[in-house]
């Protein structure tokens, strides 16, 4: 099938699966060049992400050495920086949001004002403090930093102080862990994230740079959560800025110490199934540049999730470097260049025949990263970036002993180039952001069976199969957006424009609807957002599904080219602060889908592809309470519900009704409806949690 070719190939197609009803359910990589010059992950302006430039001075007008601090309840963002011996200080990567800003030096009064930040483009802050004994303040409080009234849309963030509290994760789970605590999430097999029911359309945005292939355990390596400074989780009201994977978006902030001199920190761990890790980090800073070096490391005998509770071979190791180098080229550019390596190694946990007969198979991901980015300052009220990435990525499986019923073995990768441009322009009520952005990956696919036990199967299934083939996944698209800003009301206009090209060739328009409207007396903020979203199906084994040697196999299949997925989401919301140290958060939801993507296991093997259903329903109902540092305690409190469906016919990917024994597809005939409730609470910095599901 060459790229853009529409027709399917279709066998006997079972009774099932053509009666129209409803369903209700729920390595070794070789690295050009380019690659191994970038060796660190560069810091990446976000989409909700803007930047303060402090100038503090006398009153003469001299520059002054001083403490600067800022704090956004809202956020969980909380920064104590100190200005250089000019008075100058530039913070980046603060989340958009009001920030109570504290300015002390010893001889002069403290100074306090708010600072709304909502636009990428750095502001700049010129404050004068005056002599001790001539008060000259504007007194706030902090309260108002608890609700940010100009949101147009709630985004669930975690900060600082809860990543370095939360509780303990096994290898390749400490980001999961932390996103799934979030009200909408939840955890499928070996910590795949199902946000709001959606299926592998989870994407991770780190510092910038979009990840859109499986980041769970068994499918990528970590994200190792000690080398992160904030988190941002969308659920609704997505900017145009983000497209293809549109279940859920977690935005990731790497760690950056601003104040000059050598910094570094070291954690040590340790718990039970003998399992240790250990993380460090060394920054050293300068006026114009800063250097950071990472390294994080874990082991485990409890790396997946165990098929059995005597949890057979499942050990793990992974490991993750990284570096950054980061350097202003005067007041109005900055340059930031970087790499990651990561791996993991692990055991595929053995079923208890499996376990008798000795079987071992082994599982492994890697990747090096690597990514350039430039920000350039036209003038006060706009700003370019250019951000680019390019990274390999291996995902490998051997049966090397005694495998029952049958031996996989996989080798499959793909090498990645993205890049992206952005203007952001503030222009009155209005801040503007169009962008261009282009993702090319070569995908490699090789996997190969040998049935080493006959008789779980039926008769006449093929005994053997290899397969290895290659394509491009090609993808760009444009979006322009403008945050509006009308005294009580806030508003967030976007369209963006995707084009798709694997299988199929597809393009979409996607606008995207969010407002907000505050009620600052009663520290209220009530929101609504449309989302049309075109999603773009896993690209995990997508050749071979859609590959005519599958019909090697048995005769009775069938295989269709997996459209991507295109729906309309709808949210409403309520953010209420009571007092001041308690936020309510509420919504409900409906999510409406055509080609509704799922995933599916080819035979017995373990390895997943993706599917796709007629069309799907989902909705449901979210709330969470949060206590603010009221006194020694913090927490939360969340409740969710959720019901989602989905209609037959299949109209993509591979179903074959041969299987071992009496085996239908695992995503066809279940129900889904979840009540989460889940309670975390903090007291003098020891962290404990309950978490229920129902």
């Amino acid at each position: 099938m060459t790229t853009g070719d529409q027709n399917a190939s279709i066998g006997p197609v079972p009774d099932e699966l053509r009666r129209l009803g409803c369903c209700a359910r729920n390595g070794r990589v070789r690295l050009f060049p380019l690659l191994l010059a970038l060796w660190s992950l560069a810091a990446w302006s976000q989409a909700n992400r803007g930047e303060l430039r402090f100038s503090i001075a006398d009153p003469s007008g001299a520059g002054l050495h001083a403490r600067i601090g800022l704090d956004s309840r809202a956020n969980q963002f909380h920064e104590l920086r100190e200005t250089d011996a000019t008075g100058h200080l530039t913070v980046a990567m603060i989340p958009f949001g009001v920030h109570d800003v504290t300015v002390e030096q010893s001889g002069f009064t403290a100074y306090h004002t708010t600072i709304d930040v909502h636009s990428a483009i750095p502001q700049d802050q010129h404050l004068r403090l005056m002599l001790e004994g001539v008060r000259s303040a504007i007194r706030v409080s902090d309260q108002s930093t608890l609700i940010d009234l100009y949101s147009e849309s709630t985004a669930n963030q975690i900060g600082s102080e809860q990543i370095e509290n939360r509780l303990s994760s096994l290898p390749g789970r400490s980001v999961q862990d932390l996103v799934v605590s979030q009200p909408g999430w939840l955890y499928e097999g070996n910590a795949v994230l199902h946000p709001r029911g959606s299926e592998y359309q989870t994407q991770f945005v780190v510092d910038g740079i979009p990840l859109m292939d499986n980041r769970s355990p068994s499918f990528g390596p970590e994200i190792e959560a000690d080398d992160l400074e904030s988190m941002s989780i969308f659920t609704a009201g997505f900017p145009a800025e983000y497209g293809r994977k549109m279940g859920g978006v977690v935005e990731l902030n790497t760690r950056r110490q601003a104040d000059p001199g050598l910094h570094g920190d070291l954690v040590i761990a340790g718990g039970s199934y003998d399992t240790l890790s250990g993380y460090a980090r060394l920054q050293e800073s300068r006026k114009n540049d800063a250097v950071t070096i990472s390294a994080s490391g874990s082991q485990t005998d409890h790396f997946l999730n165990p098929v059995v509770p005597q949890n057979y071979t499942n050990t793990g190791t992974r490991a993750n470097f990284a570096a950054t180098y980061e350097r202003n080229l005067g007041s109005s550019d900055r340059f930031t260049i970087g790499a990651r390596r990561e791996f993991s190694r692990y055991l595929i946990p053995n079923e208890l025949i499996q376990q008798q007969a000795g079987q071992v198979q082994n599982g492994g991901n890697f990747e090096t990263l690597g990514t350039v980015r430039f920000q350039h300052i036209v003038s006060p009220d706009s700003l370019i970036l250019l951000s680019a990435m390019v990274r390999a990525n291996t995902n490998d499986l051997e049966s090397n002993r005694n495998p029952i019923p049958i031996a996989a073995f996989l080798h499959n990768g793909f090498r990645e180039g993205y890049f992206k441009g952005t203007y952001s322009l503030h222009h009155g009520r209005h801040e503007f952001k169009t962008g261009l952005e282009s993702d090319a990956a070569f995908l490699h696919e090789n996997f190969r069976y040998t049935i080493t036990d006959p008789e779980q199967f039926d008769p006449g299934t093929q005994p053997t199969l290899s397969f290895a083939d290659q394509r491009p996944d090609l993808e760009q698209s444009a979006f322009i957006e403008d945050l509006l800003r009308m005294e009580n009301w806030t508003a967030s206009l976007g369209l963006r424009c995707d084009h798709y090209q694997l299988l199929l060739n597809r393009q979409a328009l996607s606008p995207r609807i969010t407002f907000g409207r505050a009620f600052p007396g009663e520290n209220l903020v009530l929101h609504a957002s449309y989302d049309r979203v075109f999603q773009t199906p896993s690209f995990d084994n997508i050749l071979i599904s859609g590959s005519p040697l599958i019909s090697a196999i048995d005769s009775d299949f069938l295989r269709l080219p997996v459209e991507p997925s295109s729906g309309n989401d709808f949210e409403l919301g309520v953010t209420k602060g009571l007092a001041d140290r308690v936020r309510f958060d509420a919504s409900v939801y409906w999510r409406l889908a055509r080609n509704a993507a799922d995933d599916d296991q080819l035979l017995n093997t373990g390895i997943s592809y993706p599917i796709a259903f007629d069309h799907s329903a989902t909705y449901g109902a979210e709330g969470k309470l949060r206590v603010v540092a009221a006194g020694p305690v913090s927490g939360f409190v969340s409740y969710s519900y959720m019901v989602a469906m989905e209609w037959f016919p299949v109209t993509g990917g591979l179903f074959l009704e041969k299987m071992p024994r009496t085996y239908l597809p695992n995503s066809v005939g279940t129900f889904r409806r979840h009540r989460i409730s889940e309670t975390h609470w903090r007291l003098d910095g020891s962290p404990e949690s309950v978490r229920g599901l129902g």
